[in-house]
């Protein structure tokens, strides 16, 4: 029997705007904004009103066609060019994602053989839409899949925010708790606070205690002794980029629990759509790392909690090598062993074995 229950959702579009759930006021309060104008959406990529790498891409997306619309261009090439430069502006608010690359890409190609304007418009809103609605759906394949590896009982770990409100819904390492919710299978999550900005602590938590899942904070510092003390048996995180050779971008600390994972002996999956695989990045060594304000560290919540002059390293990311992750779930299934080979086939068409 399906469980009804609260799944919240982070992007919305509208004829004249975008409305988003502004995730740096969570969990304190639960605002929403309308954004009109593009430079709105470029600062709340940039400013992590809106994140999760799906979410980015969605926003992006939405963002360059309602911008698109108001283009007085007296030319299908005058107005490609227009939207080439805003395609590369909104590219710009944050390098670590390729979501953000890929959709706003995707907007481009897909007006590749419009022969009008008013053609070209009506196309990118029903494009970006689409790229909304086939992320649902990704996210629940993937959470299918995730499922078929967890067991009734099971207590797993993730870090920061890969649920409902950084995709278009259920998320990607968190899509398969929303699925044993549906199912009446109990899954314990541990959710890793993540610092600088905590969105484990801020996002996770709020999302999963609205839908009722079982869902318990620690710092952290407390991973390894969570895992030891608590009998975690396996880790989930998603991905902000993927390189063909399966080495994974994903938020500060990932890299740390994946040591941890292979210290203890248990699984540490990957949860990712393919949109964010990079066939074009040959390793991890080849990702650009954001690195953030300063503040974002010395400072919480506005309060200083460090000296005045200090040096600061902030970067809001970390690349777990592919060597130490057992496995990637995607819409399409589940790889092990070599990436390199498993993930160029992904793109190939139709549902890969799974190989756990």
């Amino acid at each position: 029997m399906t469980e009804r229950f609260i799944i919240p959702r982070s992007v919305e579009w509208n004829d004249t705007h975008i409305t988003i759930l502004n995730q740096q006021k969570l969990p304190s309060e639960t605002e929403y904004l309308e954004l009109k104008e593009i430079s709105d959406i470029w600062d709340a990529i940039a400013t992590l009103k809106v994140r999760g790498a799906p979410a980015i891409g969605i926003t992006a997306a939405y963002g360059l066609a309602l911008a698109a619309q108001r283009y007085k261009a007296s030319s299908i090439d005058e107005f490609k060019q227009q939207l080439q430069k805003d395609r590369d502006y909104l590219a710009s608010s944050r390098p670590t994602a390729v979501n953000l690359f890929w959709a706003l890409n995707r907007l481009v190609s897909s007006i590749e053989n419009a022969t009008s304007v008013n053609e070209a418009k009506t196309t990118l809103i029903h494009e970006a839409i689409r790229i909304q609605v086939e992320d649902e759906d990704v996210c629940r394949r993937i959470g299918e899949h995730a499922l078929s590896l967890f067991q009734d009982g099971d207590r797993i770990l993730t870090i920061c925010n890969a649920g409902s409100i950084a995709t278009a819904r259920y998320g990607t390492a968190l899509a398969p708790f929303y699925l044993a919710k549906e199912k009446g299978i109990h899954l314990h999550v541990f959710a890793s606070e993540t610092r600088p900005v905590l969105q484990g602590a801020r996002l996770t938590t709020w999302e999963l205690m609205q839908a009722g899942i079982d869902v318990t904070l620690i710092t952290d510092n407390m991973a390894a002794q969570t895992i030891h003390a608590k009998n975690i048996t396996a880790i989930i995180v998603g991905a902000d980029r993927i390189a063909a050779n399966g080495d994974t971008a994903n938020k500060i600390g990932t890299f740390g629990l994946a040591l941890l994972a292979k210290s203890f002996g248990i699984p540490f999956y990957v949860a990712a759509p393919l949109s964010t695989i990079d066939l074009a990045t040959k390793t991890g060594k080849d990702i650009p790392i954001e690195e953030r304000n300063p503040e974002e560290v010395t400072h919480i919540a506005g309060t200083r909690i460090a000296p005045e002059g200090v040096n600061v390293y902030n970067p809001a990311f970390d690349v777990t090598p592919h060597e130490l992750i057992t496995a990637i779930i995607t819409e399409k299934g589940i790889i092990s062993g070599n990436y390199e080979a498993a993930l160029p086939a992904l793109f190939e068409g139709g549902e890969t074995s799974e190989t756990i």
